[in-house]
């Protein structure tokens, strides 16, 4: 039998593998990549818009890739940028009409696969699922600020 470490890590790895295939298939559709669904279905619960600076924190990325994947969604038709006092520093990014229908459409692409993948998992399973992911998540962005414990 595997060891934890090595069940974890084939584990997250293959879920990995896994979602990037499922989305680059959904985002085929519009001439872009996977990484592009992220940032679509986390500008959709913003309709107020957001800076490039608070997307980089929602998605847990930095500031370079945040403004290339923006430049290309901006080429698609599917953001544009809204200057905040007359400068387009700290401009809001807002979905368009076109980028709402297709963040719209990928969402509910992503809750199907999320609920098919989670299939046979009764609330309970699923509630504690999340809680350990959750806590899994904390430890390890801790560990990796701090490092590993000396032995």
């Amino acid at each position: 039998m595997l060891n934890r470490f090595a069940r974890f890590s084939l584990a997250i790895s293959e879920i990995d593998r896994c979602w990037h295939k499922l989305a680059a298939e959904e985002m085929a559709k519009y001439d872009l990549n996977s990484a592009h669904a992220f940032y679509l279905t986390t500008l959709i619960q913003y309709p107020e818009g957001v800076t490039a600076a608070k997307l980089s924190e929602l998605c847990c990325k930095n500031k370079a890739d945040v403004s290339r994947m923006i430049s290309i969604l901006e080429k698609k038709g599917l953001v544009r940028k809204e200057a905040v006092g007359g400068n387009l520093y700290r401009a809001k990014l807002l979905l368009t009409e076109e980028g709402r229908q297709a963040a719209e459409h990928v969402q509910g692409r992503a809750a199907l696969a999320v609920e098919l993948a989670g299939s046979g998992m009764t609330d309970t399973d699923r509630e504690a699922f999340y809680r350990c992911l959750e806590m899994i998540t904390t430890n390890l962005q801790t560990l990796s600020k701090e490092g590993l414990p000396q032995a």
